[in-house]
C-alpha cells in the first residue's frame, strides 16, 4: 500500500501529539479559520456558535465548499451537511461526526478537515477532491453535544435510529443516504476501554450484517485492514477490531461485547444499502500519566488518532475508486435480480439460524391503506420503490435495495416498520 494521502503533520503545540493537517499554502495561511479546540489548544472542545462561524467562514474563504442546512433538531439546532470537491465525481465520502453527543472527538476532527480540505494548496489533495466528493455531517445530534449527552434531546440513541427513522437526526441522515448514494459511510464515534483486554487508541469495524454484499463487506473489511489501520500506526496508534475483547498476551478474542450485525445501527444499514461502510473508535481514557494530568494531551492524542485514520480513508477513496464503484454497483444490480436469501438476524462473525433466514423470500409485500399511510414516508427515505394503488400498496423486492424491504416489512424482522403481507404471486 502507498503512503496514506496526507501532507507534512503540524503539531497542535511543540510538546503535543502531532495532528495531521493537510498543507495549507503559505499565501492563504491567514485566512483558513481555526476551531475552538485548535484555539484551546485542545483544552477544550469548539462550541456549538464557534462551528457555526467556523463553517460560515470556510464556506465564504473557499469555492470548494458548500454547507446545506438538511434538517433541525427538536431543539432547534441545524442539522447540516457540507459538501467539498467537484460535483459529477466519480465516487463519494461521507462521514457522519459524532452521531453520540459526548463523544466529540470525531467532530472535531471533521471540522479540522472541512477546513484543511477547502484549503489544501498540495497536488495530491487537489487530485483527491477532482475524483471524489467528500460529504459530511460535522455534527450529527446538536442537541446532544450541547448536553454532552450520548442520546438526542428525547434520550433516543440516534445510531440505533437507522431503520425505524423517528427521530429528526436519523431522518435526516436517511436523505443524505438516499439522495447522495455514498458509496462510503465512515461514521466516527469514541469509546471507553476496559483494560487490560479492550484498551487500543482505536477500534474500527465494518458492517457484519448478512445482508450486505459480499464485494462491499470485503472492500469495507479492505478499508479497515489495508488503510485505516496501517494510517494509524504510522502516526504511533494501536488499533484493534470494535467490540472484541482480546487477551492481551496472544491477541486471541476472548469474548464479544459489542459490534454485531443489528440493521438499525449505521454502519449495518449502509452496507444493506449497498454503500461501504466503518465505523471507527477513539479511546477517551488517558493513554498515559501523561493524559491523565493533562486533559488538553488527552483530548488532542484522541482527535489525532481520528485524523491519521482519516489519512487512510482518503487514501482508499482516491487508490481503489474503481473496486469500489464496481463493488458498490454489483450490490445495487444483484436487488434487480431478486434472488438469494434475506437474513433476519446473524452476522459474518455469527452464522444465521434457519429461523432467522428467509430462504426463498416473498416477491413482495402488501400493505394496506392504513399500514402504507403510516410508514410510506419512512420507505421514502430508506428509497424503497413502493407502488400505491387504490387498497394500499405493493413493495416488490426486485429493486436495489431489495434486502432493506424485508427488514422493514416482515413482522419476524426485529425491527420492522409494519407487518407486511409476503406475497408469492407477482
Amino acid at each position: 500500500m502507498r503512503a496514506p494521502l496526507r501532507t507534512l503533520a503540524l503539531a497542535v503545540t511543540a510538546a503535543a501529539v502531532a495532528v495531521p493537517l493537510i498543507t495549507v499554502p503559505a499565501e492563504a495561511a491567514h485566512r483558513p479559520p481555526r476551531t475552538g479546540f485548535e484555539i484551546s489548544n485542545g483544552a477544550r472542545w469548539t462550541g456549538q456558535p464557534e462551528e457555526q462561524t467556523f463553517l460560515r467562514a470556510v464556506d465564504r474563504g473557499s469555492d470548494r465548499v458548500s454547507v446545506a442546512r438538511i434538517g433541525t433538531t427538536k431543539q432547534g439546532r441545524p442539522l447540516q451537511l457540507v459538501r467539498i470537491g467537484a460535483r459529477h465525481a466519480a465516487s463519494t465520502v461521507l462521514l457522519i461526526c459524532s452521531q453520540h453527543g459526548d463523544e466529540p472527538s470525531g467532530r472535531d476532527a471533521c471540522l479540522t478537515t472541512i477546513r484543511d480540505l477547502a484549503f489544501a494548496g498540495d497536488g495530491k489533495t487537489r487530485g483527491l477532491l477532482s475524483r471524489t466528493r467528500i460529504l459530511l455531517v460535522p455534527t450529527a445530534n446538536p442537541d446532544g453535544r450541547a448536553a454532552d449527552t450520548r442520546g438526542n434531546s428525547d434520550g433516543v440513541d440516534i445510531n440505533r435510529d437507522h431503520i425505524e427513522l423517528k427521530t429528526a437526526e436519523g431522518r435526516a441522515m436517511a436523505a443524505v443516504l438516499r439522495d447522495e448514494r455514498p458509496d462510503i459511510v465512515y461514521d466516527l464515534h469514541e469509546y471507553g476501554a476496559t483494560p487490560p483486554y479492550y484498551d487500543k487508541d482505536l477500534f474500527d469495524l465494518w458492517p457484519r450484517n448478512l445482508n450486505t454484499h459480499s464485494r462491499v463487506h470485503d472492500e469495507s473489511r479492505t478499508l479497515s485492514e489495508r488503510y485505516v489501520r496501517p494510517a494509524a500506526h504510522d502516526e504511533g496508534h494501536t488499533t484493534g477490531t470494535y467490540g472484541i475483547w482480546t487477551d492481551p498476551v496472544t491477541g486471541d478474542p476472548i469474548k464479544q461485547t459489542a459490534g454485531d450485525g443489528q440493521e438499525r445501527i449505521l454502519r449495518n444499514a449502509s452496507g444493506v444499502k449497498n454503500a461501504l461502510g466503518l465505523l471507527i473508535e477513539s479511546r477517551v481514557d488517558p493513554m498515559t500519566e501523561e493524559e491523565k494530568a493533562d486533559a488538553a494531551l488527552n483530548n488532542r492524542r484522541r482527535v489525532g488518532s481520528q485524523l491519521a485514520a482519516l489519512g487512510g480513508l482518503f487514501s482508499f477513496a482516491d487508490e481503489r475508486r474503481g473496486r469500489i464503484e464496481a463493488a458498490t454497483t454489483a450490490a445495487a444490480l444483484a436487488g434487480f435480480r431478486d434472488r438469494g436469501p434475506v437474513y433476519l438476524g446473524g452476522a459474518d462473525n455469527d452464522p444465521a439460524t434457519p429461523q432467522e433466514t428467509l430462504a426463498d423470500p416473498p416477491c413482495g409485500y402488501r400493505l394496506d391503506a392504513a399500514q402504507f399511510a403510516d410508514v410510506r414516508d419512512e420507505l421514502a427515505l430508506h428509497g424503497v420503490v413502493s407502488r400505491p394503488d387504490g387498497h394500499g400498496a405493493f413493495v416488490p423486492l426486485r429493486q436495489s435495495r431489495r434486502q432493506l424491504v424485508p427488514l422493514l416489512l416482515d413482522s419476524r424482522a426485529t425491527y420492522h416498520l409494519t407487518s407486511g403481507e409476503p406475497t408469492s404471486a407477482c
